[in-house]
């Protein structure tokens, strides 16, 4: 890294947003795999209103999460990307 990177509060700001985005990912993917899991279980076994629930508010927070953080994550990737094609 060159000093202009480690000094720009732009790139600074899109590294701290990058672990963010990274986190929520993981986070929000394990939510999703709880639900799968937990999906399969009350389908092997019984569904019962404790596992619906859990498949639902794994589901819905898993897109909470992941939603704004593959967003945010293809953004940063966009902006970096168009600052080497231009030199910064």
């Amino acid at each position: 890294m060159n000093d202009q990177t480690t000094t720009d509060p732009v790139r600074a700001r899109r590294r701290r947003i990058a672990k963010f985005t990274q986190l929520a990912n993981r986070v929000g993917y394990l939510l999703w795999g709880v639900a799968i899991a937990t999906f399969v279980i009350g389908f092997v076994g019984s569904f019962s209103d404790t596992i619906s629930t859990i498949v639902i508010a794994t589901l819905l927070a898993g897109s909470v999460l992941l939603a704004p953080a593959i967003i945010l994550g293809y953004a940063i990737k966009a902006a970096e990307r168009e600052d080497r094609e231009h030199g910064v």
